[in-house]
């Protein structure tokens, strides 16, 4: 049995300003920094075949921590913006509690929520698991029928397009799932590549 550990970078700059941030490439709070090394901590002991991560430096940053951390500074890491953040579009830089007064509570977290709206000239949740789903197939699964072990450092809702997949959870379950921090979440998969069991360290 293999194992597909899952990793969202640790807190942002923005994500502590409280804004949207999407495909801007923002770094590491400090907070963020402390939480990818417990993330690596956690994950002392795990062996890993090869990494993957998006193209956003938050991700890679958390990704080198944790590697450093386990003292694996050599394993193979393939990047791609199919992991990348859902894109926020119009609202990327905005502070939350300020777009929520401007456009309604309601209406925002409709953006921010639902499974098929799209905030102005961005990314649904639908649209963002129509790029990490295909790339997840087409190159995360492979490796894992191959009998690697694999270790996915991405975004919030990457992330939650994944593991909609894996969790077999429908539009209305996933709008409630919520992806903390800098906590590695471990899949046991079968040799179909199929996740058998999963939990939080």
């Amino acid at each position: 049995m293999t194992k597909l550990v899952l990793v969202r970078h640790g807190e942002s700059q923005w994500n502590l300003e409280n804004r949207f941030t999407g495909w801007v490439d923002v770094p590491l709070s400090e907070r963020g920094v402390e939480e990818a090394r417990q993330a690596g901590e956690k994950l002392r002991g795990y062996h890993f075949d090869k990494a993957y991560t998006s193209v956003l430096q938050r991700a890679i940053r958390t990704l080198d921590i944790i590697l450093e951390v386990i003292g694996r500074k050599d394993l193979p890491v393939e990047k791609d913006q199919a992991l990348n953040e859902r894109m926020y579009g119009d609202l990327q830089g905005l502070n939350k509690e300020e777009t929520a007064k401007k456009f309604g509570a309601e209406q925002v977290k409709l953006w921010r929520r639902s499974y098929d709206v799209n905030p102005p000239n961005g990314e649904s949740l639908k649209d963002t698991a129509a790029r990490v789903l295909p790339y997840y197939n087409a190159h995360i699964v492979p490796d894992l029928k191959a009998g690697k072990d694999l270790l996915v450092v991405a975004h919030g809702n990457s992330l939650r397009a994944l593991v909609m997949q894996l969790d077999n959870l429908s539009k209305e379950e996933v709008v409630e799932l919520n992806i903390p921090t800098g906590v590695p979440l471990v899949y046991d998969m079968d040799v179909q590549g199929l996740p058998v069991q999963h939990h939080y360290l």
